[in-house]
């Protein structure tokens, strides 16, 4: 039997092509995608990488045999896909792989509205279906339709339309000029961030913008350190306000201060939280379990509503539907808006930051400084044999000692809270990886507790 459990993930579809994925999985994806959501038009749009025209041309007529229009956007970036799917009110999806590396490729769906279509929203029912066709069809693939059967295949563009709703976050006529660098890292940042900050008042200059989904210059990952020491130097020696670091579908940003210090996702959800805020007084928003404790109490502070959510743009966006929250903020950069159709944009954050540095004045450091609480570890990442079974062992442990170890809750893997520190192990939604993050409260006390929680692991594992 035909198996795709391999390349469906907690909330998209991933894998390396075409080992993992190829043109007639993606021709059964398209015919299950058009089925489930009935919609009598569905949207594509992709990003750079060389795979992704063959494979959405398979999904459109996989979609297009069921008799559903495919109307395509060309290239883009996720959240103008998802802008797409709000606006139009069509199911979407991107053919993207993120920030994986060139040889993978993959798919995030959404359903009109720009629904989430996560593994509880449907990717099961998909799946399955994808894999009774291939079952059927065998490795030959099915018969040629013939061309009168298909649904229409559009083009469509809605860039402009997309730069304009992003702009819309702000108050333009406040905006002044400000030196912006931007790292796209080939990625469709490259595309989308200059039709964005074209007619605003910024010297904007724009790094690696070249759409090339080889990554000739270094991966399209900004929260690995090393992905920012380009865009850190050209902030120094140009004297930029604020460097911006886009993944590959940019949908993600990650900043950089005038010191060319990084700026965590914790402290971009603070400060975007505060200033949502002061606009919409007594909002509610959500943030992950892995977000800094600054933001639940500058949340607090601000007298918005927190709540604490799982970690994945399904599960944040379905809450955010359930609640009404004006913003959700993860540690990995992603920035949810209830009025992006609750979906995430790395760009509307970067102007309401934009926006903020030009009403205050005041340096991106200085902004962020009452923010700066505690001394994180980042993300850690471990390959072990059973990154859930770890994370059960180590529950189990916590259980066991009556809370000698910390009280632990299990909304998202495990999170344990020791008082004056807490970590949160958990296993990747979408690599075979143990996920370790780590807070305390200064950065020689963390250090000393990443260590401890990773001794822990190893006896565990007996190893």
């Amino acid at each position: 039997m035909a198996s795709l459990s391999n390349v469906f993930k907690a909330y998209d579809i991933r894998g390396v092509v075409p080992d993992e994925l190829n043109a007639l999985q993606f021709r059964a994806i398209g015919v299950a995608v058009a089925r489930f959501t009935g919609a009598p038009r569905i949207l594509i749009a992709r990003d750079m990488r060389e795979s992704g025209v063959e494979l959405s041309e398979a999904f459109a007529l996989g979609a297009r045999s069921e008799g559903a229009t495919v109307v395509d956007l060309g290239l883009a970036s996720t959240d103008l896909l998802y802008f797409a799917a709000g606006s139009l009110d069509a199911p979407g999806a991107m053919f993207t792989a993120s920030h994986n590396p060139a040889r993978y490729n993959g798919l995030k769906l959404c359903m009109a509205g720009a629904r989430p279509i996560g593994r509880d929203t449907g990717l099961i029912e998909i799946q399955a279906t994808a894999e009774q066709l291939l079952d059927e069809w065998g490795t030959d693939g099915p018969a040629e339709p013939e061309p009168s059967t298909l649904g229409a295949l559009e083009h469509r563009s809605v860039l402009d339309a997309y730069a304009d709703h992003v702009r819309s976050f702000v108050d333009t006529s406040a905006l002044r000029p400000l030196k912006v660098v931007a790292d796209t890292a080939n990625g469709m940042g490259g595309l989308v961030a200059p039709k964005v900050f074209e007619g605003l008042p910024f010297e904007v200059q724009i790094l690696f913008p070249e759409l090339d989904g080889n990554f000739p210059n270094h991966p399209a990952d900004p929260i690995q350190p090393e992905n920012l020491v380009e865009l850190q130097k050209l902030v120094l020696a140009t004297g930029a306000d604020v460097g911006l670091a886009f993944d590959g579908d940019a949908d993600r940003v990650f900043l950089v201060d005038e010191h060319a210090e990084p700026v965590s996702g914790s402290l971009t959800t603070a400060l975007v939280a505060s200033t949502l805020l002061d606009k919409h007084p007594g909002a509610t928003v959500l943030y992950n379990c892995i977000c800094s404790r600054v933001v639940p109490e500058v949340i607090a502070e601000k007298g918005g509503i927190g709540v604490r959510t799982k970690v994945g743009h399904s599960f944040i966006k379905q809450v955010m539907a359930d609640t009404g929250a004006v913003f959700g903020g993860e540690h990995s950069g992603h920035y949810y808006f209830r009025d992006n159709y609750r979906a995430d944009s790395g760009i509307i954050a970067a102007m309401l930051v934009l926006e903020l540095l030009s009403v205050t004045g005041q340096p991106l450091s200085e902004l962020l400084a009452p923010f700066k609480r505690y001394a994180a570890s980042g993300e850690i990442n471990t390959v072990v044999d059973d990154p859930a079974g770890t994370v059960e062992l180590m529950a189990a442990e916590v259980e066991a000692a009556g809370g000698a170890l910390g009280t632990a809750d299990r909304l998202d893997g495990l999170t344990v809270d020791r008082g004056d520190w807490w970590y949160n192990l958990r296993p990747s939604n979408t690599e075979p990886l143990l996920r370790l993050n780590v807070e305390a409260l200064d950065e020689a006390a963390c250090a000393a507790r990443v260590a401890e929680v990773q001794e822990s692991i190893a006896r565990l594992l007996g190893s």
